[in-house]
C-alpha cells in the first residue's frame, strides 16, 4: 500500500526528503566550519555557540508561524522562499569578516530558512497520505539522518580542497539549487488534493486552530515536546566532548555521532511504520521509555567504548520521536490547522531545547563534568513520559473546546 503511495505522488516524497537532508545538514555543516573559524579569526567559542544558538531559536521560534502561512498559501512559495534564504546564510558565512556579520548572516537567515523546513514538507505529507502518515514521515524524516550524515563529510572535503570561506559558499549555492528543485517537485502533488479514502483528507476537517487551543491535549503534546526536546538537542552537541573526557580519541569519539545517524535512520522508518497500527500515545510512550533508559545509561556510563551502545538505543529514539509528532498531530486534530498546530508543538521543544544544550556548556564548566547537565535531562525526560501516558488514545473530541 504505502509503495503504491510513492508512487502516486513521489514528487512529493523525494522533493520532502531532499529539502529535509538538505537543510538540516547544511544545519549540521556549521560544525565543520567552527573550529576553523575559531582557530583563523579568533572569535571565542561562546560568540560562535551563541550563533548556533540563534538559529536554533529562529527556527522553533517561528516555525508557528511559518505552520499558519503553509495552512494559508500552501508550502512551496515559502520552501522557495527558504533555498534563497539558506544559500545567503550559507554565503554569509563564508564572507563573514567581524562577529556581528555571522551573527546576522549566517545566524538569521538560516533560522528563518528552517523554520519552514518541518512545516512545510511533513504537514503536506500528513494531508496527502491519510491512510499511511506514519510510514510516510518516517521515509521523510530519513532524508534528515542522511543530510546529517553525508553533507558534514562533503564539507570538511570541501575545505580542505578550496579553503573554509570557498567551501561555505559553494555549499550555500547547493543548499539553494537542491532546496528549490525539491521544492519544485513537490509543486506538482501539492497542488492538486490527495485522493479521497475511508479516512477523509480534506484541509477543511479537523479542528482550527482557536478550538485546538482550547483543549487539553495540544498543551499536553506542547509539555511533551518541551520536556524531551532537551535531550535531542544537548547529547548530539556535548557527547563528542563527553566521550573524550572519558577517553576516547577524537576520531573515536566522532563515530559515537555516526552510530547516533545510522539508528536514527532506523528509529525514523520503523516508528514510522509502527505509527500507523499503535497511533501517537503507543509511539510516543515507546520512545520515551527508550530515551528515558538510554539517557539513565549515560548518566553511569563511565567505560568510554560503552557510549557506542548508548548511542545505538538513543539514536532509535530520537529518529523516532522526531518522526512521531507530525502524523500525532494530523491524528488527533486532523489537517484543517495542522502545520500551525504542529509550529506551536515544535516551537515548545526547540525553546528548551536551546536553552538547556547552552545551560549544558555553561554548568560543564562550572562543575567539570556533565553530571548535571544530564541528570536534567534525564528527569525532563521522565516527565514527558508521564505526560504522555495521560494522553487519550484516540482522536481530540470536539466537545473538549466547548
Amino acid at each position: 500500500m504505502w509503495l503504491q503511495d510513492i508512487a502516486r505522488a513521489r514528487g512529493l516524497v523525494v522533493g520532502a526528503f531532499g529539502i529535509q537532508a538538505a537543510m538540516i545538514g547544511s544545519l549540521f555543516c556549521y560544525g565543520v566550519f567552527v573550529p576553523i573559524i575559531e582557530a583563523e579569526l579568533g572569535w571565542s567559542r561562546t560568540w560562535l555557540s551563541a550563533c548556533s544558538t540563534v538559529v536554533l531559536l529562529l527556527m522553533g521560534g517561528l516555525a508557528f508561524p511559518a505552520g499558519a502561512l503553509v495552512d494559508r498559501f500552501g508550502p512551496v512559495g515559502l520552501l522557495r522562499l527558504s533555498a534563497v534564504l539558506m544559500g545567503l546564510g550559507l554565503c554569509s558565512l563564508g564572507l563573514a569578516t567581524e562577529p556581528w556579520q555571522l551573527m546576522l548572516g549566517f545566524s538569521v537567515l538560516a533560522g528563518l530558512a528552517l523554520s519552514v523546513h518541518d512545516v512545510g514538507t511533513l504537514s503536506p505529507v500528513a494531508k496527502q497520505f491519510p491512510a499511511n502518515r506514519g510510514a510516510m514521515t518516517g521515509i521523510v524524516k530519513t532524508g534528515t539522518a542522511l543530510g546529517q550524515t553525508l553533507l558534514p563529510a562533503l564539507a570538511a572535503a570541501l575545505v580542505l580542497s578550496l579553503g573554509w570561506r570557498d567551501a561555505a559558499v559553494s555549499l550555500g549555492v547547493l543548499a539553494f539549487i537542491v532546496v528549490l528543485l525539491a521544492a519544485q517537485a513537490m509543486a506538482s502533488t501539492t497542488q492538486r488534493p490527495a485522493p479521497a479514502t475511508g479516512e477523509t483528507s480534506s484541509a477543511a476537517v479537523g479542528f482550527s486552530l482557536a478550538q485546538a487551543r482550547r483543549t487539553r491535549v495540544l498543551w499536553t503534546f506542547c509539555a511533551i515536546q518541551f520536556c524531551f526536546f532537551p535531550a535531542m538537542m544537548t547529547v548530539p552537541v556535548h557527547l563528542v566532548s563527553h566521550a573524550q573526557e572519558l577517553g576516547l580519541g577524537v576520531q573515536e569519539s566522532a563515530w559515537t555521532l555516526s552510530m547516533i545517524g545510522a539508528c536514527s535512520a532506523a528509529g525514523r522508518l520503523i516508528v514510522g511504520f509502527m505509527f500507523d497500527r499503535l497511533g501517537p500515545k503507543g509511539v510516543l510512550l515507546l520512545c520515551l521509555s527508550v530515551l528515558v533508559l538510554a539517557l539513565t545509561a549515560l548518566r553511569f556510563i563511565d567505560i568510554p567504548t560503552h557510549l557506542y551502545a548508548f548511542a545505538a538505543v538513543y539514536g532509535f529514539a530520537h529518529g523516532g520521536l522526531f518522526t512521531a509528532v507530525s502524523p500525532s498531530v494530523a491524528f488527533v486534530f486532523g489537517m484543517r490547522a495542522h502545520a500551525a498546530l504542529f509550529g506551536i508543538i515544535l516551537m515548545s521543544g526547540t525553546l528548551s531545547g536551546a536553552l538547556v544544550q547552552f545551560l549544558a556548556g555553561v554548568w560543564h564548566d562550572s562543575d567539570g563534568d556533565y553530571n548535571r547537565a544530564f541528570s536534567v535531562i534525564v528527569g525532563m525526560a521522565g516527565l514527558a513520559w508521564l505526560l504522555a501516558l495521560s494522553l487519550p488514545r484516540g482522536r481530540a473530541s470536539q466537545s473538549e473546546t466547548a
